[in-house]
C-alpha cells in the first residue's frame, strides 16, 4: 500500500478549502490532471484558527505596555511571523484583535463546502453526487466519532469493489478521516491517507505551528497509531519550498481560463493576509503548501520519499520514537519547479 502509486488513481480530496487559497489551488490542479487522478469525491474539512486568539491577546497586551516579545514563539503563525509581531502589526494599523472574525469549525466546514463548488463551476465541472459536507467541530474522544455525508462516502469509497487502493488526500485536520477510520476500521486496509502537516518525523520541534495537525490533534494522532497506510508529507522543510511569487502568479496565472483568474486573485485578496495584518505584497511570497500531495500523487518523483517507522505524537505535540512502531512512507525533498511548470501547463488548458 505504500509503494509509488501508479497508473491510474482512484481519490477523495478532504480540503479546508476556504481556509486559506492554498487549497483551491491544489484541487483545481487535481480536477485539471484528471487523465491520471479519478476524483471520486471532494469533502468540506472543518476549520478554525480560534486557538491563536489567546496567544494574540496576550501579545497585543505586551505591545501595548511597551513589553519586549519574542520574534518567534512556540506557537507561531508560519509566514506571518509570531503572535508578537501579529500583534504588531494591528497596534500599528490601529486595530484590536477583537476586530477579528475566527470563524468556527462548523463555519468553515460550510464556507468550504461552497468553495469546492465555485471552484467546480469555474473549470466547468459537475459537481453532482461528488461534494460532499464534512464535520463541523473536532474530535473530543475516540468513541464519539462525527456522522456526515462525507465520512459516509468516504467509508462507501473505501469498501467498493476495486482492486485499487483509494487515495485519501487530506489537505486540512483529518477530522473526517479519523471519524471514518473509527467508524469502519476495515477501510484501513483499503485506502492510503496522503497527509501535509508539521515537521519532519526527526525533529525534536514542537509541532504546535502546523495548522492542520493542531486544530484536531486526536485525529492527528490517530493517523500515526491506527496502522492507515500513511504518506507524510512534511510542511516545513519539504511543502514550505512551494513559494510562489506576484509576478509568477500574474505571469503564469492570470488569464489561463476563468480558474486562472480567479487563483490571481484570490493571490491578490489573500484573506489570511487581511486577518494577520499583512497590507502588501512587496517581496513576499505565498507557499502552495496543499500542492505537495497533487504532486506525489502525479509524479512520487517530484516529492522524493522513503520508508520510516511511523513517530508518536505526544500530546505537547512533540516526535516520540519506539522500536516496534508500523512503517509510513516521509518526503524527504521536493522539485519546486516541475510542480509548478505542470501546474502552469495544465492551466493552460483550463476552460
Amino acid at each position: 500500500m505504500l509503494a509509488l502509486p501508479e497508473g491510474d488513481l482512484r481519490v477523495v480530496i478532504d480540503t479546508d478549502a476556504k481556509n486559506e487559497i492554498d487549497d483551491q489551488y491544489a484541487f483545481a490542479w487535481a480536477l485539471l490532471s484528471q487523465d491520471r487522478l479519478e476524483i471520486e469525491g471532494m469533502y468540506a474539512a472543518p476549520f478554525s484558527r480560534e486557538y491563536h486568539r489567546q496567544p494574540l491577546l496576550e501579545a497585543y497586551g505586551q505591545v501595548m505596555r511597551g513589553e519586549v516579545g519574542e520574534l518567534m514563539d512556540i506557537d507561531n503563525v508560519s509566514w506571518g511571523g509570531s503572535h508578537y509581531e501579529w500583534a504588531q502589526r494591528l497596534v500599528e494599523q490601529g486595530r484590536e484583535p477583537s476586530d477579528l472574525h475566527f470563524v468556527t469549525p462548523g463555519e468553515g466546514t460550510e464556507l468550504s463546502y461552497h468553495e469546492i463548488l465555485k471552484v467546480y463551476e469555474l473549470l466547468e465541472e459537475d459537481s453532482t453526487d461528488r461534494v460532499f459536507r464534512g464535520s463541523d467541530g473536532f474530535l473530543s474522544l475516540l468513541d464519539e466519532p462525527f456522522h456526515n455525508d462525507a465520512v459516509e462516502h468516504l467509508i462507501e469509497r473505501a469498501l467498493a469493489d476495486d482492486d485499487r487502493p483509494l487515495y485519501v488526500v487530506a489537505l486540512a485536520a483529518p477530522t473526517n478521516i479519523a471519524s471514518a477510520i473509527l467508524i469502519e476500521p476495515k477501510i484501513i486496509d483499503r485506502i492510503v491517507v496522503v497527509w501535509t502537516s508539521a515537521y519532519p518525523s526527526f525533529s525534536p520541534l514542537s509541532n504546535r505551528p502546523s495548522m492542520n495537525l493542531v486544530q484536531d490533534l486526536i485525529a492527528s494522532q490517530l493517523l500515526f497509531e491506527s496502522g492507515v497506510p500513511h504518506v507524510y508529507l512534511p510542511g516545513y522543510y519539504i511543502g514550505t519550498q512551494l513559494s510562489l511569487s506576484l509576478p509568477d502568479a500574474e505571469r503564469w496565472v492570470k488569464g489561463r481560463g476563468k480558474i486562472g483568474d480567479y487563483l490571481h486573485e484570490l493571490y491578490i485578496t489573500n484573506p489570511v493576509y487581511e486577518q494577520f495584518g499583512i497590507r502588501d505584497h512587496f517581496g513576499r511570497t505565498w507557499i502552495g503548501w496543499d500542492l505537495v500531495c497533487i504532486a506525489w500523487l502525479l509524479n512520487p518523483e517530484w516529492v522524493p520519499s522513503q520508508l520510516v517507522p511511523a513517530p508518536v505524537l505526544d500530546d505537547d505535540m512533540y516526535w516520540q520514537h519506539r522500536s516496534d512502531r508500523h512503517w509510513m512512507r516521509e518526503a524527504t525533498s521536493i522539485q519546486r519547479d516541475e510542480i509548478y511548470r505542470d501546474f502552469f501547463r495544465r492551466l493552460e488548458h483550463a476552460p
